[in-house]
């Protein structure tokens, strides 16, 4: 694992999670540490994700997620998308369709039917558990489901419909979320891969700032991430 830098949230990073409640952006807490995931949970005003990971309990993997976190989840709202990477299943090299099934069992025991997903992640690793060889087996999952005593209406908000409730949570925060025109200190973001476009004298490193409306800077990142 790699060492910790921040030990958590930095405080410009706890800037970035009430800038992202702000604008509608999903937080996606799938790559980070408990230590984040409990600042970020403290913080956020929306539902929070985590795209593909699954449960530690079961498979003590860093990427997976602590009990603890999948009741705060709950709590947020929000949704743990089973990772279906033999590692994150059984923390061993083979896994099976039952094993990544185990892993909804428990994500559904411990924080409730609504807080599980699917989350695959078939185009970022390198092995599958037998019997999900890709995704056209996803109905063999679901039926795996059933037989386990799954509802319907469980299995249907594990395929889509919690997400879709995510979505549409977080987007009701940004509409009641007012704005913040305060930039970003310039050398917090200072690196060679952006100008000071938008920025007064950096002379002073960076302390002397020209306002930037909310609208330019949006349009500015969406520039240098899109483009």
């Amino acid at each position: 694992d790699d060492p910790a830098k921040s030990n958590g949230l930095s405080e410009f990073g706890k800037k970035v999670i009430l800038e992202m409640n702000r604008i509608g952006m999903i937080i996606d807490l799938a790559h980070t540490s408990v230590k984040t995931m409990n600042d970020v949970l403290d913080i956020s005003k929306a539902p929070v994700m985590f795209s593909h990971s699954s449960a530690y309990t079961l498979c003590n993997h860093s990427r997976n997620v602590p009990d603890d976190i999948l009741k705060r989840v709950r709590q947020k709202n929000g949704i743990v998308m089973v990772n279906f990477f033999n590692n994150f299943v059984t923390c061993k090299p083979e896994a099976t369709l039952s094993d990544v099934a185990d892993h909804f069992d428990h994500i559904k025991k411990v924080a409730g039917y609504q807080s599980v997903g699917f989350g695959g992640d078939y185009d970022g690793v390198p092995r599958v558990p037998t019997g999900l060889d890709d995704v056209s087996h996803y109905p063999d999952l679901v039926a795996e489901l059933l037989r386990r005593k799954w509802t319907d209406i469980e299995v249907k908000a594990a395929l889509g419909e919690n997400f879709l409730r995510v979505f549409e949570q977080v987007q009701n925060v940004k509409k009641f979320t007012p704005g913040d025109d305060e930039p970003i200190p310039y050398d917090q973001v200072k690196n060679s891969c952006r100008t000071s476009y938008g920025y007064g004298d950096q002379t002073d490193n960076g302390n002397s700032l020209v306002f930037m409306p909310a609208v330019i800077t949006s349009v500015y990142l969406a520039h240098h991430l899109l483009v």
